[in-house]
């Protein structure tokens, strides 16, 4: 039995799927939305999830848990100045995994990983 046991194995050394999903997550706030599996889709929305939610916490120490597993520090600063705009009203369920059919060349199945909400654009600074 796999009671308790979160996450997914897929084949994969634990170090080959910690930096998978660190690349994975960093990707998906960078470009707002990736094509993968299904099965790592899955997996990817409980890392995001998770992150976005250290950015609506928004303190210091939050700030160096996300960067402990997105790669690159601008992305890092990007998610913790819009998250709270953005996802500030919700409490869970930031993204949303849609299947896009099959793959050609061994039929996996394919998903979209995108957030639910839509982008908060910047106010424009007037001048007075």
């Amino acid at each position: 039995m796999r009671h308790k046991k979160a996450g997914v194995k897929l084949g994969r050394t634990s170090a080959h799927r910690k930096a998978m999903f660190r690349n994975m997550v960093t990707s998906l706030f960078k470009h707002g939305r990736i094509k993968t599996t299904d099965v790592k889709a899955k997996e990817l929305r409980r890392w995001a999830d998770k992150m976005i939610t250290l950015a609506k916490r928004g303190d210091l120490h939050a700030r160096r848990q996300a960067m402990a597993v997105i790669m690159e520090k601008d992305v890092v600063h990007k998610l913790f100045e819009e998250a709270p705009a953005r996802f500030g009203g919700k409490n869970g369920g930031y993204t949303r995994v849609t299947k896009i059919g099959f793959r050609a060349g061994d039929a996996a199945s394919m998903a979209i990983v995108e957030f639910t909400a839509p982008k908060v654009e910047a106010p424009a600074a007037t001048e007075a």
